[in-house]
């Protein structure tokens, strides 16, 4: 069985695999949405297609959406020219239940994969056409929180960036620059009204989209490439809208193993690809059941009805209050202190770091002892149940096989709203930050992580993170085995408001982390002895 369109036709041995088809007509969908678009996606990776492609598929089973959406990846086209384009777009997502049993469904809503580069005529034209379209209501993100930063540490603009400000909009060839180029060709042509909206996780998320757009749009007119009129329409908000969203499901990288299993039910070419710009994907995307997406309803063109497939609507205060309950407190906040450490303690699977008893006392010390306290109630979800559901059902889920090192993965980016906003919180309700024991320990493991060696003395490679040769500069001197040799090297890290959102020194917990630090980096065995002492 291949996962083609030719492929899908063999519904008989595709049900004796255990997998299930679409009800809908795929090239009737694909046709009516390459006519008329009607949503666009940036980023086209592993958790777009089996979450906001699952969210679409649905729509299109229960007749509630008669279109798909258009596919855009602005960073790694590897992903175009080796997952989409030789399946047909067609995605096999695969949803890996705690008890071991598996739900197969090949999606079909991904009509269309287009690269944004704007060196191929075919393609730039092919996404301007895409925009011009009056029938397009939405266009979503999910191109994690470093495709939206345009600046540096420092505040300056990246290379790459300040050369998109000066090449204009036919040469935009990062995201924001492409995104902004494209309302360009909007605003050109009836400038119809549409929503941008992120879907990644980072703090009011449809803000530092908008910021982007709206700081290269005043780039480019400074640079006469717009005029005035074009920086009123994207500042608009009544023409063009940023809702505010959250999002939350556990999408690992691609299991071997699940390949395999699709492999031997006789599914071929199921083996994922490691591309040029190392994204680990494959034809097949594994995930967790639960998900949650929360999505401020602000849509000046009409919206597909998300809500029909389990999307919560709502307004803009609910949509902040549930991105902080997890973003802040109940989720990713554990993922950035455990995954780390679990690269730190020798452990592969954050399940098996999980039945760690220091670990599991650590993430509910961040979760339930330090963010409950100052964690917002959206109402529409229970931050406790939600925090529940996390910490015995979601993380102990050994058959997700989500590993510490991908929760380490670009963690730079997310350390001020993981811990920052909390820090700032419990210095603006206790003047200080001092109660807290969970977060100092949770950022002195990152520091030690990014060291590049275990509790036991061997190395291992970090993650990929944009920030981390920088961060690893700023420790050099660092000698495992001389606390001594921890002088003011931390100091620029935890007063970079940046990084933090806040100066850790001025919220009184600076000091404590560099202690716990230079306990860490005693020798073998002081990172397990030194978590013990401060959790006592």
């Amino acid at each position: 069985m291949e996962l083609t369109l030719s492929g899908v036709e063999k519904a008989e041995e595709w049900a004796k695999a255990d997998v299930k088809l679409p009800g809908y007509d795929i090239k009737a969908v694909v046709e009516e949405t390459k006519k008329a678009p009607q949503w666009v996606h940036f980023g086209i990776g592993n958790i777009f297609r089996i979450f906001l492609g699952g969210i679409a598929d649905t729509l299109l089973e229960q007749g509630e959406m008669s279109r798909g959406i258009t596919c855009v990846e602005t960073f790694d086209y590897d992903v175009v020219d080796k997952i989409y384009a030789p399946y047909d777009n067609l995605a096999l997502g695969v949803i890996l239940h705690g008890d071991g049993r598996e739900d197969r469904k090949v999606i079909a809503s991904l009509t269309e994969a287009v690269k944004a580069q704007c060196e191929d005529e075919e393609a730039w034209g092919r996404l301007k056409e895409i925009f011009r379209s009056e029938s397009l209501q939405m266009v979503s993100f999910t191109i994690t929180e470093k495709g939206y930063a345009l600046k540096n540490a420092d505040g300056t603009f990246f290379p790459f960036i300040l050369k998109d400000i000066e090449n204009g909009p036919e040469k935009a060839t990062s995201a924001m620059a492409v995104v902004t180029a494209m309302m360009l060709e909007r605003y050109q042509n009836k400038a119809a009204p549409i929503a941008l909206v992120s879907m990644d996780n980072c703090s009011q998320n449809g803000d530092k989209l908008r910021e982007s757009v709206l700081t290269m749009a005043d780039e480019w007119k400074k640079k006469g490439f717009v005029d005035d009129g074009f920086v009123s329409y994207v500042s608009d908000e009544t023409k063009v809208s940023f809702p505010w969203t959250m999002i939350d499901k556990i999408t690992p990288r691609p299991s071997e193993k699940i390949a395999e299993k699709l492999e031997a039910a006789g599914v071929e070419n199921m083996q994922p690809v490691t591309t040029s710009k190392r994204t680990y994907i494959a034809p097949f995307v594994n995930a967790e059941e639960p998900q949650y997406l929360v999505i401020e309803d602000s849509f000046p063109n009409g919206r597909p009805p998300l809500e029909k497939a389990g999307v919560y609507m709502t307004d803009r205060d609910t949509v902040n209050k549930s991105e902080r309950m997890k973003v802040t407190v109940c989720l990713n906040p554990i993922h950035t202190a455990l995954g780390p450490y679990g690269c730190v303690l020798g452990y592969d699977l954050f399940s098996d770091e999980m039945k760690d008893s220091d670990m599991r006392k650590l993430g509910e010390t961040v979760g339930y002892k330090e963010g409950m306290e100052v964690v917002p109630d959206p109402g529409i979800i229970s931050p406790k149940a939600f925090l529940d559901e996390c910490m015995n059902e979601r993380f102990p889920n050994p058959y997700l096989g989500d590993t510490c090192l991908r929760l380490c993965t670009d963690s730079s980016q997310g350390m001020g709203v993981r811990f920052g906003v909390t820090v700032r919180s419990y210095v603006e309700k206790y003047g200080d930050a001092k109660k807290l024991i969970g977060i100092p320990l949770a950022i002195a493991g990152w520091l030690r992580y990014l060291l590049g060696v275990d509790d036991k003395g061997e190395s291992y490679e970090l993650a990929p993170d944009p920030m981390a040769e920088e961060m690893v500069k700023q420790l050099s001197g660092i000698v495992i085995g001389d606390p001594s040799s921890l002088t003011d090297q931390l100091r620029w890290i935890l007063s970079n408001e940046n990084v933090f959102y806040i100066d850790l020194y001025e919220a009184g917990i600076g000091t404590l982390i560099e202690d716990i630090f230079r306990e860490e980096i005693a020798g073998p065995g002081a990172v397990r002895k030194t978590v013990q002492k401060y959790l006592a």
